[in-house]
């Protein structure tokens, strides 16, 4: 049996297109301060510290080594980073929690998507000997995707655009979305292709931001905050390198990540998704098995902000932080990393 750990706190900068006024140890200070205050804790109480980021963004080896003046780290704290979103920093602090022989850890992760084009530093992460050398950006390969879905009759452009409108009209309550306004759905499938069949509104924004969330046993979040949103199954799995090897209009990761962690048992008040394209909500709401009662995306999700190596983790703070706020008691969270939905990792949040 788990030990039951919470979320007990929250924090994430605003998502903007350029931030060109901080460092990343600028962008990580204020989110960690937030979300410590939040928790009532200081930095010398928490056990365990995990980041998640990608050298690739900010196009120098070892930034996250930077990232750690914003915590003060000395005396030696005990510390981890993963080349990757957040969402696995915050895996991986919950596995070092299960341990017992700490009760708090710490976990930020920031991006900055507008150093270089991202859409050719995206390609660096395919296989090295046929896909990389092709430089396809990750705009065209999840156009492929969505091309399979709709040749399959799996969806059509006006389900997609319709993910687009409802998204960003959601996201007009959240102050940390970059993308607040959206027009109907007719005005937008009369936009031209940005990739075929992907319009602009089909894909998620360059942002540049950073968040950062507190877990604690339960014992210790119960005196933190007054509704500690405990984490009551997760798991995350992977898929083949080469898209050729896989069912692009299926995923197979999210489906045994949700069965293992407890996911397709009981129902969901809301699911935060991290669906960076419109086609890969739709694909999820299937795999994950939600029906049209579950309000999917209330924060606006990645096509209202997407800072690459957040956005997952944000899936997460964002569906514990309105479990907190009493809009629900059970809720489902989703990060995903590598292009098409390689890899998935699924989080069932509950209320106390």
């Amino acid at each position: 049996m788990t030990r039951p750990i919470a979320v007990v706190a929250f924090a994430q900068l605003p998502s903007v297109r350029r931030d060109t006024g901080r460092d990343e140890t600028e962008l990580v200070l204020p989110v960690v301060n937030a979300a410590l205050e939040q928790a009532e804790l200081t930095r010398r109480d928490i056990g365990f510290t995990c980041s998640g980021s990608s050298d690739y963004l900010l196009g120098r080896p070892f930034s996250f080594v930077s990232a750690l003046d914003a915590l003060a780290p000395w005396p030696p704290a005990s510390e981890s980073h993963v080349e990757m979103d957040g969402a696995w920093a915050l895996y991986e602090a919950w596995v070092r929690l299960q341990c017992g022989d700490i009760d708090t850890a710490l976990v930020y992760a920031y991006g900055k998507s507008s150093l270089g084009d991202l859409r050719d530093v995206l390609a660096q992460q395919l296989d090295p000997y046929y896909l990389a050398p092709l430089v396809p950006d990750s705009i065209s390969l999840a156009a492929l995707q969505a091309r399979s879905l709709l040749d399959a009759g799996m969806c059509s452009e006006r389900d997609m655009a319709e993910v687009a409108v409802r998204s960003r009209r959601a996201a007009r309550d959240n102050p940390a979305a970059q993308l607040k306004t959206s027009r109907d759905v007719e005005e937008l499938l009369s936009e031209p292709y940005l990739v075929a069949p992907l319009r602009k509104h089909d894909c998620p924004p360059i942002s540049d931001g950073a968040c950062a969330l507190v877990l604690a046993a339960l014992p210790v979040a119960q005196r933190s905050c007054k509704r500690p949103v405990v984490i009551r199954g997760i798991d995350h799995r992977i898929e083949p390198h080469a898209l050729g090897a896989r069912d692009l209009t299926r995923s197979l990761s999210t489906e045994l990540a949700a069965r293992h962690a407890g996911a397709l048992e009981g129902s969901f008040d809301l699911a935060e998704l991290h669906a960076p394209f419109t086609h890969q909500e739709l694909l999820l709401r299937r795999a994950l098995r939600l029906g049209p009662e579950v309000k999917v995306n209330p924060s606006g999700g990645a096509l209202a902000a997407n800072p690459m190596m957040v956005a997952g983790v944000a899936r997460i703070g964002e569906a514990a932080l309105r479990l907190s706020r009493g809009e629900g008691r059970r809720a489902l969270a989703h990060a995903t990393s590598g292009p098409c939905l390689q890899q998935n990792l699924v989080c069932v949040l509950e209320a106390t």
